[in-house]
């Protein structure tokens, strides 16, 4: 998508203001509800037909509809533009919408212009990601499929709507990453079934209020590096990686978020196209995660295929190919095109692209597209005046304060002083932007407000742009802009990325600040007069540890692309009205690590022989500039245990492969596979085996804030990795001086386990090891990870070096039955920790057979489950 590159903000005068008003007005006089879909009561042709009948069950309307097309309407209905079939009164209809972070009009689905003028534009998703709020997220949606809903009702919008993007940042130079929930599958899963549930609405029946779909699938996060495209990329993924990593956002999609969609990727994987992959599609997507929905392509991705990876002999077979492989809808012209002909050879069957179509026409009607008069149905009363309302832009500034992150605060600069800092030099290329600030996948804003206004809203400003756009290719505007900074009270510089660095196609090459961005920053920091602070505006990391080490530079925050209310949230967040709080969903990693690692290079998990450090906070073994998960707030917040659970067992319904037969073998679980191996899950029986810890969060700070609780767990030693994973967080309001208890659930089967080589899940035996951690100031003191690693004995913490957590963190152990508090020193200053008994197999033995005796936890040495 083109975007328009004029981003100041712009005044008008009293009489356009009065014209504006008046337009509207006659824009909502004279709207008019939209022709039905099809099914249009007045229409005595049709209104009898049985796929007609809301009262008949849909699966029984969507065949009889089938039965009724001939070939060549089946065919014309398996692409984006699928055209009409006035016969038997059904319209065309454009099933290629975007709403990813609000209705957009990227896709031509959605017209704004008329009574629509603009749709509410939230921040985009990844800065959207790091408020760590989940029902943040579900309200967003709604808040999009309202408007979504009341433009369809206008005529100038569809009801499917391809988002979110829930693919894996695992690369920082993505040019995409900015769209996604970041580089935690924990975390994207979880952002993507809320998000869709907001969206898609909570109706009885299996209604729909919009369809969304989850993409793009799976490994994809390539555009364009070095000569490599998406388009031509076969992604080399293992199975661990595939099941541990890349489609865990989509199956949460599509299991947890009932989503109505997923769309296939561009590229291949392991020398297969997503697209034309049954494996990947009707055998993982509908058959394993019970996909109820249609499965369509990104757009062109069957003719990139066919015409740029050569999969085929022929079109005709590339046509076959994907609908046998569980692929319902073309973006594109291609099936329109090959597919009768693939028919008439006996490539496919016509039974085939019936299934498909049963597919795609279900969504429809559970979208209510058969039902007639739009105007009568649930959602029928939206319009114009539903759209950019003052809650719903209300909720967008909201998002953007909870996305801001303050990654650094010397001496509590922050926040300003509106009695102290009267004037402020506003700086950078990002200082005055609107357009900027929504980022890709958006459309047409309610209005802006740029981090300049937002400023000059508390403080008299002076304003310089210091560089001609982010590129930033000349210094011959930094006099001016020290010499804003030495009359003002404090400096803010707003630097970053914009769309012509960082976008979909157009993957970085580095991770420095664009051009003389640094030399700008450097120099107006030291000749401020005030504190200055560096607001960062980006959607992937940067590596600034030239500030982070520059004692002039007395705060950074990362606002990400914060969306239409992105200045008013940046100033209110500079002068106290906000409070921080939100965490990073990403690794920021120093610039020399990309000179090292190729995008090309899929594999998660560090390679120490060859010199290959991994990927994301789970598996990199380096030093970063600033970590997922941290950010800072105003006030201090302490946590400690309150309560947890004092037996976890797991049945042996829930264990594959273990048998009456073969108990007699594990007695004692001496010298068995399970103890090398990890019990194997049967997931469909582990719905119980779910355990709530409880925390006490106390802010013993001056000012009310808003903490984020991110719980991890690390696996036993041994045969799997031993980095931490995220298995769980809760966002929490806690005012000055008090206290709340917040309840983590943790699901054993799904963050307790790991994944083997073969891309099984398992639940390891031995210790686990569980923590919480704020990420505070302290515990990212050092920029290397080993300087803050420790041996761990069963029942207590022995530090190497220094303590891996400070003393506002609590640490937990998993390892015999029993949660059981115990005094430890080591590590947590003194505090309390909880060691507990692992997922030991419950299992129904006989008379002659016994379990190994229980050690009492919080004793040294190894317990006989092994690690």
């Amino acid at each position: 998508m083109a975007y328009n590159n004029n981003n100041k903000h712009h005044s008008y005068t009293p009489f356009s203001l009065l014209s504006i008003v008046i337009i509207l007005c006659v824009s909502f006089c004279v709207i008019e509800a939209r022709s039905p879909f099809a099914c249009d009561p007045k229409n005595g042709l049709t209104r009898s037909l049985k796929f007609c009948r809301p009262s008949v069950p849909i699966h029984v309307r969507v065949w009889d509809l089938i039965g009724r097309l001939t070939l060549q309407e089946k065919i014309r209905l398996l692409v984006n533009n699928a055209a009409a079939v006035p016969r038997l009164g059904i319209q065309g209809y454009e099933w290629w919408s975007e709403a990813l972070h609000g209705v957009s009009n990227v896709g031509p689905g959605v017209k704004f212009g008329g009574a629509f003028r603009g749709a509410t534009s939230f921040p985009q998703v990844i800065t959207t990601a790091a408020s760590f709020n989940e029902s943040l997220w579900e309200a967003i949606g709604r808040v999009v499929s309202d408007e979504a809903r009341a433009m369809y009702n206008g005529g100038q919008a569809g009801l499917t709507y391809w988002s979110p993007n829930v693919n894996i940042f695992r690369d920082p130079r993505w040019g995409r990453g900015q769209e996604t929930p970041g580089e935690d599958p924990v975390l994207a899963g979880k952002y993507a079934a809320r998000y869709v549930r907001g969206l898609q609405g909570t109706a009885a029946g299996n209604r729909l209020k919009v369809a969304a779909c989850c993409k793009h699938y799976t490994a994809y996060d390539l555009d364009n590096w070095k000569g490599v495209d998406r388009f031509h990329f076969n992604a080399r993924v293992s199975q661990q990686d595939l099941a541990d990593t890349y489609n865990v956002p989509f199956k949460a999609c599509v299991v947890q978020g009932k989503v109505a969609s997923v769309m296939c990727s561009y590229n291949q994987v392991n020398g297969k196209p997503t697209c034309a992959d049954p494996d990947l599609l009707k055998n993982t997507i509908r058959g394993k995660w019970g996909l109820n929905g249609y499965i369509v392509s990104d757009c062109d991705s069957v003719g990139v295929l066919f015409d740029n990876q050569h999969y085929t002999s022929t079109p005709e077979e590339a046509a076959a190919d994907t609908i046998k492989a569980g692929l319902d809808l073309n973006c594109g012209p291609f099936l329109a095109i090959h597919t009768e002909q693939a028919v008439r050879r006996g490539l496919v069957r016509e039974a085939d692209v019936n299934n498909a179509l049963a597919n795609t026409i279900t969504v429809q009607m559970r979208l209510g597209m058969f039902d007639g008069e739009p105007s009568a149905q649930p959602y029928g009363n939206l319009g114009p005046r539903d759209v950019c309302t003052p809650t719903h832009q209300q909720l967008a500034l909201e998002a953007a304060r909870q996305g801001i992150v303050l990654l650094q605060n010397r001496k509590s600069s922050l926040p300003l002083s509106t009695r102290r800092h009267r004037t402020v030099a506003v700086i950078g290329p990002n200082s005055d932007v609107t357009v900027t600030m929504i980022g890709n996948y958006a459309g047409v804003a309610c209005g802006y407000t740029s981090p300049l206004q937002g400023i000059g809203r508390y403080a008299k400003t002076i304003h310089q742009d210091g560089c001609s756009g982010v590129a930033c290719n000349g210094n011959q505007q930094f006099g001016a802009a020290e010499a804003a900074a030495r009359q003002a009270d404090a400096t803010v510089l707003v630097m970053g990325l914009d769309q012509s660095i960082e976008a979909e196609f157009k993957d970085r090459v580095g991770l420095l600040l664009p051009g003389h961005q640094q030399e700008l920053v450097t120099r107006v920091a030291r000749a401020s007069r005030g504190p200055t602070v560096l607001v960062l505006m980006s959607g992937g990391p940067i590596d600034v540890t030239f500030a982070k080490n520059d004692p002039r530079i007395s705060a950074i925050l990362w606002a990400g692309y914060p969306g239409q209310a992105g200045g008013t949230a940046i100033a209110d967040i500079l002068f106290g009205t906000a409070n921080p709080g939100g965490k990073l969903p990403m690794t920021w990693y120093p610039q020399n690590y990309v000179e090292k690692v190729p995008m090309t290079n899929m594999n998660m998990r560090a390679n120490p022989s060859i010199g290959y450090p991994g990927r994301t906070y789970r598996f990199y073994e380096g030093p970063v500039v600033f970590s997922f998960g941290q950010g800072l707030s105003y006030t201090k917040f302490t946590q400690s245990l309150a309560q947890a659970p004092k037996d976890v067992l797991i049945p042996l319904s829930s264990i594959r492969g273990f048998t009456n037969s073969t108990l007699s073998s594990i007695s004692g679980f001496t010298n068995s596979t399970m103890l090398t191996n990890g019990v194997r899950v049967k997931h469909k029986k582990c719905t119980t085996l779910s355990l709530g810890v409880d925390i006490d969060v106390q802010n013993t700070g001056t000012m009310d804030g808003t903490h984020t609780l991110l719980v991890f767990s690390t696996p036993p030693s041994g045969a799997w990795s031993k980095n931490k994973q995220l298995v769980g967080f809760e966002k929490v309001h806690v005012a000055a001086g008090s206290k709340q208890r917040v309840r983590i659930g943790i699901h054993a089967c799904k963050h307790l386990s790991v994944v083997d080589n073969f891309g099984i899940r398992r639940i390891p035996m031995g210790k686990v090891e569980m923590a919480d951690c704020d990420r505070s100031e302290e515990h990212f003191a050092s920029q290397n990870r080993e300087a803050t690693s420790t041996e761990k004995k069963y029942g207590e913490l022995v530090p190497k070096k220094k303590p891996l957590i400070s003393k506002d963190h609590e640490r937990a152990f998993f390892d015999s039955a029993d949660w059981a508090l115990c005094k430890q020193g080591a590590g947590v200053n003194q505090k309390s920790t909880a060691a507990v008994e692992t997922l030991r197999p419950k299992l129904q033995r006989t008379p002659h057979q016994q379990l190994p005796p229980r050690r009492p936890a919080c004793t040294s040495g190894r317990d006989n489950l092994g690690e």
